[in-house]
């Protein structure tokens, strides 16, 4: 086996080592049903989805905070649907269930311990006391050694602030042992690019890249990161050391 390559990893949450479409079904699921309405999920649930990913692009680009998206995709779905319940206490609400929400995907936790000579971080643009909660309600805060959330560092991926938080944080100098996992092109792979540091496209769904964001490696299982990290992988591989 060839030398260690990467002994830092970055790791995102949602839809990399978490199931959040399953999260986030549950948890609006039982927050329509907290209001009243019976059937809020299957008459808005594709609604939801619509606005919540103009408005997390808008994230990305700094046209809007954080908690003004939270309110805000609730604001717009119920004016869309003419209902008159309260988007900020509904989505009070969202967010607790979301936070009791714990589904992780396939093989994370074995390579979490399968990496646990490195030192691993967890970098999210999500709700602090969401992701919080979530990892405490999963076994995976354990295997990490910091957790940077974009509220405490005041930027959000892709801004390069947030890596530079991040790495202030933890200590870490050299860019090029340094890695982040995630499933987000333009978000997490973009982030990374940014920054100057190697990436790790998670892709299980075998989604046709059409943006001009190009990871440094793209795989389909989590269990391939471990070969990435020890220096034998070359299947996938998009770009080169």
């Amino acid at each position: 086996m060839k030398e260690q390559i990467y002994t830092t990893i970055i790791f995102d949450i949602d839809d990399t080592l978490m199931d959040f479409a399953l999260s986030e079904q549950a948890a609006l699921h039982n927050t329509f049903m907290e209001f009243d309405l019976p059937n809020g999920f299957m008459d808005m649930h594709a609604s939801y989805r619509a606005i919540s990913k103009v408005l997390w692009q808008d994230l990305e680009q700094g046209n809007i905070a954080l908690r003004e998206l939270g309110i805000e995709r609730f604001r717009r779905l119920f004016l869309e649907h003419r209902s008159d319940k309260d988007p900020i206490a509904f989505s009070s609400a969202y967010l607790s269930y979301l936070g009791k929400e714990a589904h992780l995907m396939a093989g994370a936790l074995e390579v979490l311990e399968q990496l646990s000579h490195c030192r691993l971080v967890i970098m999210t643009n999500g709700f602090g006391e969401v992701q919080t909660s979530r990892l405490k309600n999963s076994d995976l805060g354990q295997h990490f050694d910091h957790i940077v959330i974009s509220e405490e560092a005041g930027y959000q991926k892709p801004d390069p602030g947030i890596f530079e938080f991040a790495f202030s944080k933890i200590g870490v100098e050299a860019k090029e042992n340094a890695i982040i996992v995630g499933d987000s092109l333009t978000s997490d792979i973009q982030g990374g690019i940014n920054y100057g540091i190697d990436t790790i496209w998670f892709n299980p769904s075998a989604k046709k890249n059409d943006s001009p964001v190009e990871p440094t490696f793209e795989i389909r299982d989590l269990l391939e990161i471990i070969d990435i990290v020890n220096g034998s992988f070359t299947q996938g591989k998009v770009g080169s050391k």
